[in-house]
């Protein structure tokens, strides 16, 4: 139910906002997000995966957390953040 290294090593490549970035709110929004998708799409063959559903919503404020976060430090930055990913705000 989690991502794959390869498709993780291509998020922080394409999210960096600097060489060897793996720690900026973009970064790890889009490494939430792809984790939140993948999990949808789990939830959509096993319904009563309640344990799992946990950790979905875990994962949804974490990321809610970290697009405040990104919003208050720079709004430019949370925008293009948000309509890179395709979330709403």
């Amino acid at each position: 139910m989690s991502i794959t290294p390869e498709l993780k090593a291509q998020l922080i490549k394409d999210y960096a906002t600097k060489e060897g970035d793996t720690g900026s709110p973009e970064v790890q929004v889009a490494i939430l997000t792809s984790r939140i998708k993948t999990l949808t799409e789990h939830f959509k063959t096993n319904k009563k995966d309640n344990h799992s559903r946990r950790g979905l919503l875990k994962m949804v404020a974490l990321r809610r957390k970290l697009l405040d976060y990104a919003k208050s430090k720079d709004e430019a930055r949370y925008q293009d953040l948000i309509k890179r990913l395709g979330i709403r705000r």
